[in-house]
């Protein structure tokens, strides 16, 4: 077996550097904002696993039941050498992916890309383990700005699962769509997971669970600004709010503030005001229609290959090549 190699093009400091700058700037734009990347510390992690096994919330356990049923035919139609995976996590779901590559034919290494060092380094070695055959570079970086990192040489695939497509706005999809283009030769494909608009009845839930594991994973963020930069948050005193918006197609989620504070950020040298019932914006998760997939990939230079969806059409794997 092949010990992992790992590649660090983003340090803790990087990422206290990164978190400043967006909680500087969403906490003093009218009305707030904040990434949701943030939620994921240690303790948002854990409560985003909890999260995947509630009855409410389908995506997760919709994508591996579709991905358990279509891989064979993604990896026959793929033919990659290399698989790079954007957000790989702890890689659980890459197994049926690395399993199907290897059975039809050449792959010969596989790419986890994340920005945590840990976890990277955690799911490298158990990939290493269970498929000695193959090389594993993992490469810590965040992917919307530093995908030129990615290693080149061999057919690359690059996976994009989850649905973390919906997190970007449309301007940020275009960007990243392209980026991802750029860095991809023609005939070199791109296999995104993407959630489809549905009633809403049963796509909020999703969101906004009974047992309110999702409103303490929303309120997570205030915890990470109150141990990274010090924060006074009263993470109590902000409400879980979960809204689907027709017109754009996404579900919102926002934190509320319950009455009216005065939140101090010391690193920061800022003070910030919320009155009662002013809405904090921390995430957006957009959903498709296959055809608007197809339309903006075409638009970043992608021909779409191949889109399967589950029974239901509540979840699409979409297989597009490079121009």
């Amino acid at each position: 077996m092949t010990a992992p190699t790992l590649e660090i093009h983003l340090t803790d400091a990087d990422l206290t550097e990164a978190l400043r700058s967006d909680a500087r700037h969403g906490l003093t734009s009218d009305p707030k904002t904040l990434p949701p990347k943030w939620f994921y510390d240690a303790r948002g992690s854990e409560l985003f696993e909890e999260i995947t096994g509630l009855p409410e919330y389908y995506p997760t356990r919709t994508e591996r039941a579709l991905l358990e049923r279509v891989v064979g035919e993604i990896a026959r139609i793929a033919q990659a050498e290399v698989l790079v995976e954007l957000g790989a996590g702890s890689a659980a779901k890459t197994r049926l992916l690395l399993s199907a590559l290897l059975s039809a034919g050449p792959l010969k290494t596989y790419v986890p890309q994340d920005v945590s060092e840990s976890a990277l380094r955690g799911a490298a070695a158990e990939i290493s383990a269970d498929f000695p055959g193959l090389a594993v570079h993992g490469v810590v970086s965040d992917f919307t700005d530093t995908l030129h990192n990615l290693p080149r040489g061999g057919r690359r695939m690059i996976a994009f699962l989850g649905g973390t497509i919906g997190n970007l706005i449309p301007a940020e999809r275009a960007e990243f769509l392209a980026g991802v283009a750029a860095v991809l030769e023609s005939g070199e494909q791109l296999l995104i997971g993407a959630g489809l608009v549905i009633d809403p009845a049963v796509l909020v839930p999703a969101y906004d669970d009974a047992a309110g594991v999702t409103a303490e994973f929303n309120r997570n963020v205030l915890h990470v600004l109150n141990s990274r930069l010090h924060a006074d948050f009263d993470t109590e005193a902000f409400g879980h709010i979960a809204r689907w918006d027709a017109q754009n197609e996404w579900i919102e989620m926002r934190l509320e503030a319950t009455r009216d504070m005065t939140v101090t950020v010391p690193d920061l040298g800022l003070t910030v005001h919320f009155t009662r019932g002013e809405q904090m914006r921390t995430e957006i998760s957009a959903k498709f229609h296959p055809g608007g997939i197809s339309a903006e990939l075409s638009a970043a230079g992608f021909d779409t290959e191949h889109i399967w969806t589950d029974p239901d059409d509540r979840f699409a794997l979409v297989l597009a090549a490079r121009r």
